[in-house]
């Protein structure tokens, strides 16, 4: 069974929404023009899509149109998913499709609601669809235009002279056809609109169609922005549900641990005075006791301490606090660690227990024998990948450990991937953007 959670592209965009227009890479030549008759024969199947959407949108309000929204919102989005990825492939611009979740229960209904509230991804796309065989097909259509002006050029230059006197008059562009000179006047000038038809109109025909898509279709700032901050409201909630259990495992770990054996200290003591003048030995007892009970109390501290913070993780960094969790792991653990210097507490911390706890887990559950894991910085992001040669079949949908994983790196912008194949290997691969900015200090 295969888990996995895809890593967010953390590539840099070209141009992206509605954001400052960039100098736009040209097509090459006849490559452009090739690109703007795929981009006008895209519009004309819009044409014939926007008579299908006409006759929805005049049955909206009834029954019939309920039934017909699924089918025509499915096909709006095929025709301009086809046109966003276009748009990024010849320009280099990506343009966002924020669609909202709709229930497979009462499917029509509810895009039939979004396409009236008019604030969604869903009317942009059937407003686009609507415009697109007049505005996108203009565009596109600009090229291929000068290459039938530039055949009516040619023909007028071997016909011209005589169409001239059968038709009384010919024009061509801007000069009247009389005779021989005007003709091959008109044939120069329509050789001349092949090159520009070619090399100069065909390239920037695309990036304009690449920009007017863009203005039709890209979300405003606010939709772009809402399911972020969505998902800070969501990991804002788990890193303070977080924060509070650990605050009551520290509460209990006192009160049931250091805290009964300081109490239970305080009694030998007291015990030990009374007994101070009348049993000596009965008070040497008691101290040896209480000493013993100071110990203890004092190895839970400790113990709680590492559990909060490693000192190993605070004093030399990621690298020699995930070699001291193998080291203490019943599977034979290999460690490689590439960090060219530390990254920040917080993250160091985050990743150190999710380590902890993978190791943990694999050691319980997973019947390997071997364990490898990877630590290295790259493109700004701390990767961290687990592989056991165990029996696989993890999964991140079906427990509390991995999910709870999951939830404490999110807080940070992290995701988790997990591979479980029956049989295995499994593969725990987690991603935390950070930066490493304390110096080095552990051993690898």
């Amino acid at each position: 069974m295969d888990s996995t959670r895809q890593f967010a592209d953390t590539r840099p965009q070209t141009t992206t929404g509605n954001g400052p227009d960039q100098s736009l890479p040209l097509s090459p030549g006849p490559v452009g023009f090739r690109r703007s008759l795929v981009l006008w024969g895209l519009s004309c199947r819009a044409f014939w899509l926007s008579l299908w959407l006409f006759f929805v949108y005049l049955t909206l309000s009834g029954p019939l149109g309920v039934k017909l929204m699924p089918n025509a919102v499915s096909r709006v989005r095929r025709l301009a998913d086809r046109q966003r990825a276009l748009a990024k492939e010849y320009s280099g611009i990506e343009i966002p499709a924020p669609y909202k979740d709709v229930p497979d229960q009462d499917r029509g209904k509810a895009l039939r609601s979004q396409l009236l509230a008019k604030d969604n991804q869903v009317y942009r796309d059937w407003r686009w669809a609507t415009m697109d065989p007049i505005a996108g097909g203009a565009i596109s259509f600009g090229p291929l235009l000068l290459v039938l002006s530039g055949l009516w050029g040619l023909t007028t230059a071997v016909f011209g002279a005589q169409l001239s006197q059968d038709w009384d008059s010919i024009w061509y562009l801007f000069i009247p056809v009389d005779g021989w000179g005007t003709a091959i006047l008109a044939g120069v000038l329509g050789l001349v609109q092949f090159p520009l038809a070619f090399f100069w109109a065909g390239p920037r025909a695309v990036n304009q169609h690449s920009r007017y898509l863009r203005a039709m279709l890209s979300p405003g700032e606010g939709e772009l922005l809402a399911p972020r901050i969505e998902h800070l409201t969501t990991t804002r909630s788990d890193a303070v549900d977080t924060q509070m259990a650990e605050i009551r495992r520290i509460e209990r770990d006192l009160h049931d641990g250091a805290q009964a054996r300081l109490v239970a200290m305080g009694m030998t003591l007291d015990a030990a005075e009374h007994l101070l003048e009348s049993n000596p030995e009965a008070v040497r007892a008691l101290l040896v006791e209480a000493r013993q009970s100071s110990n203890k109390a004092l190895e839970e501290l400790r113990d709680l301490v590492r559990g909060i913070h490693p000192p190993v993780l605070a004093d030399r960094g990621l690298g020699d606090a995930v070699r001291s969790l193998a080291m203490i792991s019943p599977l034979k653990t290999d460690v490689q660690v590439d960090l060219p210097a530390r990254p920040e507490p917080p993250v160091e911390s985050a990743a150190y227990f999710a380590v902890s706890e993978i190791l943990t887990n694999a050691a319980k559950h997973s019947g390997a024998e071997r364990c490898w894991v990877d630590v290295r910085h790259d493109a700004g992001m701390l990767r961290i990948t687990i592989t056991d040669n165990g029996r696989g079949g993890a999964d991140i949908n079906a427990g509390t450990g991995l999910r709870g994983i999951e939830r404490r790196l999110a807080t940070f912008d992290g995701v988790l991937a997990v591979s479980s194949p029956l049989n295995g290997p499994t593969m725990v691969t987690m991603e935390l953007p950070c930066v490493l900015s304390s110096p080095k200090t552990t051993s690898c």
